[in-house]
């Protein structure tokens, strides 16, 4: 079996962020920071490490301060030299010329319609999707244990985790087959399924590696759940033409699409952190007591 090397990645970036409203009227929220990073940095670094070479960002209407932020900042650079001070906090902002693109989804259509918006930079090659909510921590980073299950198996490939039962009608939920190890067959797949009605607690999260012909199905895709794209009934349809598994992800995952996840994972990052951590967890500490 031919295996074509993983090269590029989606990230879907053009929601409306309507739960962090006000915070996101005017901020991407992918812009949104933990400790001192905004989330998509995170999921851009995590593509790196895989052996990403091309990122590519689905944006709508308010979403230049993303591509600001991978650009580079003449004038901010040029104060920050002239103070003496060290321009290496910068580095992971400033991707290459030719490492990164950029295509509107004029409409909030789903993470289907997203995707298919970068058809046509993605061309004939498998592709990463990756989505900066699902704050991902974990040494290597999640999508390259998904790379290497890729190298050996190839096909599509989901990052999956084990949810509580009651939890199971807000994720797209895999129906599994034969595991090994990390690694398990996907036999079916179904978007937010009733309560009582999940076909297992492995949930689907936010990072994929997919073949290009799930751009072909997305074409006359129609709308699912929540009259969506759903980028999860596409990949239904490509089981039992292609290899197919789910990547148990070993790490931590922190939804940081809800406030609360958020702001634990702010929490732990900065407990983590050397530069930070001892008065964070000093005053965690005295808050507590």
């Amino acid at each position: 079996m031919s295996i074509k090397p993983l090269r590029k990645a989606v990230f879907p970036v053009g929601g409306l962020g309507t739960r962090f409203l006000p915070a996101t009227k005017a901020m991407p929220k992918e812009m949104l920071p933990v400790v001192d990073r905004p989330l998509i940095q995170y999921a851009v670094d995590e593509a790196i490490e895989a052996g990403i070479e091309q990122m590519i960002f689905v944006t709508g209407r308010g979403k230049h301060a993303i591509e600001d932020h991978f650009d580079i900042a003449y004038e901010l650079e040029s104060t920050m030299s002239g103070r003496g001070k060290s321009l290496q906090v910068l580095d992971a902002t400033r991707l290459k010329p030719g490492r990164v693109a950029y295509v509107r989804q004029q409409e909030p259509m789903g993470l289907g319609h997203a995707v298919w918006c970068a058809r046509d930079i993605v061309g004939d090659e498998p592709f990463a999707v990756l989505l900066a909510d699902d704050f991902m921590v974990g040494q290597p980073g999640c999508l390259k244990q998904m790379v290497e299950a890729y190298n050996k198996v190839g096909g599509n490939l989901i990052c999956a985790q084990e949810v509580a039962d009651d939890q199971t009608d807000k994720y797209g939920v895999i129906t599994p087959g034969m595991r090994d190890g990390t690694l398990t067959e996907v036999k079916g797949l179904v978007e937010k399924p009733k309560a009582g009605t999940a076909p297992s607690n492995l949930a689907v999260i936010g990072r994929y590696v997919l073949q290009p012909e799930v751009m072909r199905i997305l074409e006359t895709q129609e709308a699912g759940a929540g009259g969506e794209i759903q980028l999860t009934d596409a990949m239904a349809r490509m089981i039992g033409n292609q290899p197919f598994h789910g990547v148990t992800f070993q790490g931590v995952r922190y939804d940081c699409g809800d406030k609360a996840g958020f702001l634990q994972a702010n929490l732990a990052t900065a407990l983590a952190r050397e530069d930070v951590g001892p008065a964070v967890r000093a005053f965690a500490q005295d808050l507590l007591a």
